[in-house]
């Protein structure tokens, strides 16, 4: 029976790294990227088994990125491996399409036991999310969405990029699409979210989960 075939995403190299030597041998890594952007465009070329990613990406956060990646990819499996043990990075990572969330500050084996979770279809959680954490995230799993999760990706794209400091013509030429096209969703974001310049922006996209100071 052949390996499953691993693709990883993080943007710290000594985090691909480890996760490396943790995984060869039981698995087949085909590739790492160090942002959520490469990543989509990886998971296309590589249509690997199994993907392990971060929350806290550049240019894509690992969220967003999944979601993207459940359509191109349906049949891979998604494991987030994140610092954020916040309810709310969990409820949007299963919502988007994870199948498992782990810590990296975990066991190392616990790494393994997630990925022979998703493979098996089922869903895993690490330990060191409290029960109290879980049961609120479920409790809350059909609770109406916030106005961060109305937005559409295109608009998601864009909040994350202007709030990594990227100007319009930047941001333009990564999502293919015109300046024009690129301010008038910056509007439509302000508007939206009632908000007012460059800097509240910012700091919702923090204050979110869309971008990390990680």
């Amino acid at each position: 029976m052949s390996k499953p075939r691993v693709l990883l995403a993080d943007d710290h190299l000594l985090v691909l790294e480890g996760f490396r030597r943790i995984l060869e041998g039981q698995y087949e890594l085909v590739g790492a990227v160090e942002d959520g952007r490469a990543l989509l465009d990886a998971a296309e070329k590589l249509q690997p088994d199994i993907v392990i990613l971060d929350v806290s990406m550049p240019l894509l956060n690992g969220i967003d990125a999944a979601a993207q990646l459940k359509k191109i990819c349906p049949s891979t499996k998604i494991i987030i491996v994140t610092m954020h043990a916040d309810r709310e990075y969990i409820r949007s990572a299963f919502e988007a399409g994870a199948s498992a969330y782990v810590l990296k500050r975990s066991a190392v084996d616990e790494l393994d036991q997630a990925i022979r979770a998703a493979v098996a279809g089922h869903s895993y959680i690490t330990p060191l999310i409290t029960k109290d954490m879980l049961d609120v995230f479920l409790s809350t799993a059909s609770d109406t969405p916030g106005e961060t999760q109305r937005l559409t990706t295109r608009q998601r794209e864009v909040l994350q990029l202007l709030a990594e400091g990227r100007t319009a013509k930047e941001i333009a030429n990564i999502l293919n699409i015109s300046s024009r096209t690129v301010e008038f969703h910056k509007s439509q974001i302000l508007t939206q979210l009632n908000l007012q310049t460059t800097a509240d922006l910012i700091k919702y996209a923090l204050t979110h989960g869309i971008m990390s100071t990680s």
